[in-house]
């Protein structure tokens, strides 16, 4: 394996999964840049790797991988340590669900794409669009938080160790306290919110850290 590059953009929570599983199981990648506020993600040269015109994709000896799930599982059988699912067959299908509320519920209809249609399609203002996020980023992290009570017991929502819920948990919370969604009610959450924030390969994947100059 010669090369590997992750097109990025540093807000994107979809690329912070990626770099968080990046950092913790210590691979070493170059990054390119691609601005989302900018349209970069629809330009030619991102639709070449990624028909979608999306975010994150990771480049490996020239081949691309898209889908930020598919990227970390990809990770996860090439690099086995620290490994992001379990082997076995029941705690693996929890830690999938619990990823899945926040990959497949709450941040599709949550993304940038999608609120600019509200805005453009039905002439949503900014507090109507605050509003719709903070409903469905409310409604999704309810209902980790109460998944959470039937995981073992430890600092992670998988137990001892980060898995892949907790890949896609950092990301949203970081996104919802943007949005001033009150975590008041989640202290699972937040508690493996914390924990992964003492990691300093956590901590390096924090947009803050990797936000262009």
């Amino acid at each position: 394996m010669n090369e590997i590059v992750l097109h990025d953009y540093w807000r994107s929570s979809a690329a912070y999964r990626v770099r968080i599983c990046l950092n913790l199981k210590q691979v070493r990648y170059s990054s390119v840049a691609v601005n989302l506020l900018e349209g970069a993600q629809r330009g030619d040269d991102n639709r070449a790797i990624n028909p979608q015109g999306l975010v994150p994709t990771l480049v490996v000896d020239g081949h691309a991988l898209t889908q930020s799930l598919a990227i970390i599982d990809w990770l996860d059988a090439t690099f086995r340590e620290p490994a992001m699912v379990s082997a076995d067959p029941l705690l693996r299908s929890g830690q999938l669900a619990r990823a899945l509320v926040v990959a497949a519920d709450i941040h599709p209809i949550d993304n940038l794409r999608v609120l600019k249609r509200l805005e453009q399609q039905f002439g949503a203002d900014q507090q109507a669009r605050d509003d719709w996020y903070r409903h469905w980023v409310i409604e999704g992290l309810t209902a980790i938080e109460e998944m959470a009570a039937d995981t073992p017991t430890g600092p992670f929502l998988g137990g001892e160790a980060p898995d892949i819920a907790d890949l896609c948990l950092v990301p949203q919370l970081y996104n919802a306290r943007r949005f001033d969604v009150a975590l008041d009610d989640m202290p699972r959450l937040r508690a493996a919110d914390a924990a992964m924030a003492a990691l300093a390969a956590v901590a390096a994947a924090h947009p803050d850290r990797v936000r262009p100059a």
